[in-house]
Formats: structure tokens, C-alpha cells, sequence
């Protein structure tokens, strides 16, 4: 199990199992935030805990998720999908940074051009332990 908090412990997340690949994306957002992301679905394999706040974009009528962060050191925790999937789940991701970098460093990145395309970028073979070392 993978495990992950905030820089003051208010809040986090674990993952059960292998997170497979992990996100990098370019968005306006995740640029900014220079998370990690790791999929699953809310209380699936992720749990998040602790108090966290929500970020949703203004100026969006119908904005699609939500930032999740620790009210007291700013943290980022993860996304949260606003609308459920078909089966009734709710898409969740959560931030690697907040994981012992060990932990994770092996993990192979995807990168995702939320940006221009909202495309898959061909890999090029990048862990995390190439972004953070």
C-alpha cells in the first residue's frame, strides 16, 4: 500500500496495490501544482483522509472536478471528479509528491497534454525518480 500526506500530516491519502503508470500533465493547473497523479475511484482503491478544502475554477458553469487541499499547510491531496461514472463510481486521483519518494520512484511517467490537445504523449521512458532527482 502506498501511502501519502500533506507537509503538516492534516490530511492524505493511501492507494491499495500497484498504482500503474502516473500522470504528468501541462494544464494550467497541474503545471502549477507540479503533481503526480495515480488513479483509481474513490473509496475503491484510494482513501482519502483528514480535512481538506475544495478548489473548483471559476468561472466554469459545469466544472468537471475539483482540488482537493489541506486547509492548514496548502497541500495538494488530489482531484475528485464532480460527476459519477455510469456504474455510479467518482473518479479520484491523488497527488504522488505527498508519497515517500522510495516509494515511488520506480513508477513509469505518462505524460497527458491537458493544455493544447487533451492527448496521451508517447512515452519517452521517464520514471519518477528522472523528475525529481
Amino acid at each position: 500500500m502506498l501511502e501519502g500526506s500533506c507537509h503538516c500530516g492534516g490530511a492524505g491519502w493511501t492507494l491499495e496495490g500497484d498504482p500503474g503508470p502516473v500522470t504528468a500533465c501541462n494544464c494550467t493547473l497541474c503545471r502549477r501544482y507540479g503533481a503526480l497523479w495515480a488513479y483509481d475511484f474513490e473509496d475503491g482503491r484510494i482513501r482519502v483522509f483528514g480535512e481538506s478544502t475544495a478548489y473548483r475554477r471559476p468561472g466554469k458553469a459545469d466544472p468537471a472536478l475539483e482540488i482537493r487541499f489541506c486547509p492548514s499547510c496548502g497541500g495538494v491531496i488530489c482531484w475528485r471528479g464532480l460527476r459519477l461514472e455510469e456504474d455510479g463510481r467518482r473518479r479520484i486521483a491523488v497527488n504522488l509528491r505527498l508519497a515517500p519518494p522510495d516509494a515511488v520512484a520506480h513508477l513509469p511517467i505518462d505524460h497527458f497534454d491537458g493544455l493544447d490537445s487533451f492527448d496521451d504523449l508517447p512515452s519517452d521512458g521517464r520514471c519518477v525518480r528522472d523528475m525529481w532527482f
